[in-house]
């Protein structure tokens, strides 16, 4: 797939078109599945690329391992000539490579591109004349630029550079945001528009040529870094705007008025407002971590975002007025948090999904027990959860059926599957983080 004049360039446009372009697509995670089966359903062959082993013989074996994604539609994609493998040598094989692998922090709350990092050295070797590399990781701007394009030009045999230009020899290189939101049932994956920037004008065309097979629009801006910038900002726009309203849930409790009851009369107004709902702190892979990125990035233009890493400090403290609110709750009883049992309602960082990535859950768990409470969780979505990044835990879940064993349960993820009548009745009391209780007059609930 050489692209040395326009006659070129729209012959390899019309391959994308007719579904015959090759689509290797790195990490088989909560992006990258659900973006390769998006390409299997308009009928191209994809490969999914991953180090889990597990993970690509549950795929090649037809199986899902997300419960939002059952495992008829991997075997529709198999169909369609979807695989997975771990060897990175197919990737010689591809026209077109996505790399759709995390972006977490480190133990310093700084960016870690370990695994973007690794995954494009991986991939350098195998490099040829034409390609297209496309990433859509999270992260801060100028990664595309300054970290991929290096790594793939320095790794490949044959010292292949970036191409700018339509007759220049090379490969090429894009960014595209994802836009993933799991749980979110109302808008379909091909109504998100995909936003598309690339290192020169070819690239941003076989790019937005490549999306506009499975996405409905195709937002093309000037650049990777004018890409990078518009998924942190759609991200910290929520981040600045849910601390705004945790940080206002935590005055209305002193002031004795309900923050929801509040929220619900203010999204009345039809202009100039939307609603954003307070919780017991952000979770998911992006809105907890982009933030930090960006402030990262801004250092090394001497500015300091102040602003937005308020907001940060903010939503990272929440987890801290958890855990305060169900000592006040149990010392109103009478009892101490040090040797209560505890129950928590969900780990998934939000409701009705099985995602623990940065889930706030995680934290207050951790927090309860370095206060000496014996913890145990429930959530539908996990019958274990062991250890992460940043936690241990290793523990197992347990059943709703001795709610009253309990002498605190704290409804941190408000999934759909429970019964909160049932709960309220039966447990001794009930600390709410996520309004799951309203409506529900008892005097064991406490909502903080």
């Amino acid at each position: 797939m050489t692209v040395t004049n326009a006659a070129e360039l729209g012959q390899i446009k019309s391959s994308i078109e007719k579904r015959e372009a090759r689509i290797g697509i790195v990490g088989m995670g909560y992006v990258g599945l659900p973006l390769a089966l998006l390409f299997s359903e308009e009928r191209f062959a994809i490969t999914g690329f991953d180090i889990d082993v597990r993970k690509v013989d549950m795929l090649n074996r037809g199986a899902s391992y997300f419960a939002r994604i059952p495992g008829t539609e991997v075997q529709s994609a198999q169909a369609s000539g979807f695989s997975a493998t771990v060897d990175y040598g197919r990737i010689a094989q591809m026209d077109v490579v996505i790399i759709c692998v995390p972006t977490p922090l480190n133990e310093f709350r700084e960016p870690d591109l370990s695994f973007v990092t690794g995954t494009v050295s991986s991939i350098a070797p195998y490099l040829r004349e034409g390609q297209l590399i496309i990433l859509e990781s999270t992260t801060y701007p100028g990664t595309t630029e300054e970290v991929v394009v290096p790594l793939l030009e320095q790794g490949n045999p044959a010292k292949l550079r970036v191409a700018r230009q339509a007759d220049i020899p090379g490969f090429y290189v894009a960014f595209s945001p994802e836009r993933e939101d799991p749980g979110n049932d109302t808008v379909a994956r091909r109504d998100v528009p995909k936003v598309v920037g690339g290192c020169g004008q070819v690239a941003l065309e076989l790019a937005s040529a490549v999306y506009a097979t499975i996405f409905n629009r195709v937002v093309p801006v000037s650049s990777p870094a004018a890409a990078e910038m518009t998924k942190l900002l759609e991200n910290i726009y929520r981040c600045v705007n849910i601390a705004m309203v945790n940080e206002l849930k935590q005055l209305c409790l002193r002031m004795g008025i309900d923050i929801w009851e509040v929220i619900e009369a203010a999204k009345t107004k039809p202009f100039g407002y939307q609603a954003f709902y307070p919780g017991p702190g952000l979770g998911g892979h992006c809105i907890p971590i982009d933030p930090f990125y960006l402030s990262w990035k801004a250092k090394q233009f001497d500015f300091n975002t102040r602003f937005i890493e308020l907001a940060g400090e903010i939503n990272t403290q929440m987890p801290y007025h958890v855990v305060s609110a169900v000592s006040e709750a149990l010392n109103g009883r009478k009892k101490s948090l040090n040797g209560s049992k505890v129950l928590v309602l969900g780990v998934a960082y939000k409701k009705d999904i099985d995602d623990l990535r940065e889930s706030p859950a995680l934290t207050v768990i951790e927090l309860l027990q370095d206060q000496g409470a014996t913890v145990n969780f429930n959530d539908p979505y996990f019958p274990f959860v062991g250890q992460g990044r940043h936690y241990k835990l290793n523990m197992e879940r347990v059943s709703l059926d001795n709610l009253a064993d309990y002498d605190c349960v704290v409804i941190v993820t408000d999934h759909s599957d429970y019964d909160y009548q049932r709960i309220v009745a039966e447990a001794q009391l009930v600390v709410d983080t996520r309004n799951a209780t309203r409506g529900i007059g008892a005097a064991n609930v406490v909502r903080c």
